[in-house]
C-alpha cells in the first residue's frame, strides 16, 4: 500500500511538473522540429543543430518572451541535452580503431589527448569566460557539437556557454571544410595523406565528409575512417578531460569514477556496442532520435541566450578556437612527416 502511494505521489509529481513546465517545453519543440524541416533544404555544414540554435537566440532576442514560458526552457535545454547523449552512444563503436592501423590511431590519440592538455591549460590564459575554452577545445579535438553536448551537463552550468562554443565549433568546421581542401591540394601530398589531415582535425563527421569527399574518393574514405576513430575516443576523451578539471576540487581519487548517470551509460553503450553488434536499423533509429532531441534542446539552450552576452564573450571563444584548431593541424602535420 505505501508503495503503490509513494507511485502515485511520483507520477502525480512529474504530472505536475511537466504542466508546469509544457509552454516552454512546446516552444523549444516546435523550433526543434522547425529546425529540422529547414535542415532538409540546407547543406550539411548548416545542420539541425546550429538551425535551433540561430532560431532560439533569435527569438529571444526579438521578443520578450513572457516568464511563464522560462521554468520550461530551463527544464528542456538541461534534461533533454544529458538524454540526447544517451542516444547518441549506440553509434560510436571502437570497432573503427582497429581499421586505420596502429601508427595511425597512435599519431591521432596522441594529438588528441595533446590537445585535451592545450585545452585545459591555455583556456585560463586565453580569459575564455565559464566553460566556453573547456568546451570549445574538446569539440574541436573530438567531434563538433555531439562532443560539446556530452561533455556540458558535466562542467557548465551556464547554457550561453554551450551556445557560444557550438557556434564557434560549427563556424571553424565550415571555414575548414570549404577551405582545406584548396590548400591542401596545393601541397605535393598524396590522397590519403590528405585524407589523413581532412579526417583529423575538422570539426563534424559532416564537416569532413564534404571536404574529404570534395577532394576525392580516396581521400573522402580515408578522411571517414579516421573521424569515426576519433569520435570512437570520446568516451575515453569525456573521463581525461573530467579527470583534468576536476582533480583539484576531489577529495578522493574514487570521485573521479563517481560520474553522472548519462556518463556512465554513454559509456557502457559505447563499450557494449563494440561487444555486441546491434542491427543497422536499431543503431540508426537511436542516432536519428539522439540527434532531433539535441536539437531540441538547443533550441531551448538558444532561448536563454542574449546578443550583447554572447558578442563578449564569443569574441574570446573565436580567438581560442583558431588557435586550437591551428595547432591540431599542426600536430597531424609533424606526425605525418614522421
Amino acid at each position: 500500500m505505501r508503495k503503490e502511494f509513494k507511485r502515485k505521489v511520483g507520477l502525480q509529481g512529474m504530472k505536475n511538473t511537466l504542466l508546469k513546465e509544457f509552454k516552454g517545453i512546446l516552444l523549444a519543440i516546435v523550433l526543434g522540429l522547425l529546425s529540422l524541416l529547414i535542415s532538409a533544404f540546407t547543406p550539411s555544414a548548416i545542420n539541425s543543430i546550429l538551425i535551433a540554435l540561430m532560431l532560439g537566440i533569435s527569438l529571444r532576442n526579438l521578443y520578450e518572451l513572457p516568464e511563464q514560458f522560462e521554468s520550461g526552457i530551463s527544464f528542456t535545454s538541461t534534461k533533454l541535452l544529458e538524454l540526447s547523449i544517451v542516444f547518441l552512444a549506440f553509434s560510436i563503436n571502437y570497432s573503427h580503431i582497429s581499421k586505420i592501423g596502429i601508427g595511425s590511431f597512435v599519431a591521432i590519440a596522441s594529438v588528441l589527448f595533446v590537445v585535451l592538455l592545450l585545452t585545459f591549460s591555455l583556456a585560463k590564459k586565453f580569459n575564455c569566460p565559464g566553460s566556453i575554452g573547456w568546451l570549445v577545445g574538446f569539440g574541436t579535438a573530438i567531434c563538433g557539437s555531439s562532443a560539446i553536448a556530452a561533455l556540458a551537463p558535466s562542467i557548465s552550468k551556464n547554457k550561453e556557454d554551450v551556445a557560444i562554443s557550438m557556434a564557434v565549433v560549427n563556424l571553424y568546421g565550415t571555414i575548414g571544410m570549404l577551405f582545406l581542401p584548396m590548400i591542401l591540394l596545393r601541397t605535393n601530398l598524396d590522397a590519403s595523406s590528405i585524407g589523413y589531415l581532412v579526417g583529423g582535425s575538422l570539426h563534424s563527421v559532416g564537416n569532413v565528409a564534404g571536404a574529404g569527399y570534395a577532394i576525392g574518393q580516396e581521400a573522402g574514405e580515408v578522411a571517414i575512417t579516421i573521424k569515426l576513430a576519433r569520435v570512437a575516443l570520446l568516451t575515453p576523451g569525456l573521463i581525461f578531460i573530467n579527470f583534468l578539471i576536476n582533480r583539484k576540487t576531489v577529495k578522493s581519487w574514487k570521485d573521479h569514477f563517481r560520474l553522472p548517470w548519462y556518463l556512465l551509460a554513454f559509456i557502457l553503450i559505447t563499450i557494449l556496442g563494440t561487444v555486441v553488434k546491434f542491427p543497422d536499423l536499431f543503431v540508426q533509429t537511436m542516432d536519428t532520435t539522439g540527434k532531433v532531441i539535441l536539437t531540441i534542446a538547443m533550441a531551448a539552450i538558444g532561448l536563454k541566450v542574449s546578443f550583447k552576452k554572447l558578442i563578449q564573450s564569443g569574441q574570446k571563444g573565436l580567438g581560442f578556437g583558431l588557435v586550437i584548431f591551428a595547432i591540431q593541424i599542426g600536430l597531424l602535420s609533424i606526425f605525418l612527416l614522421f
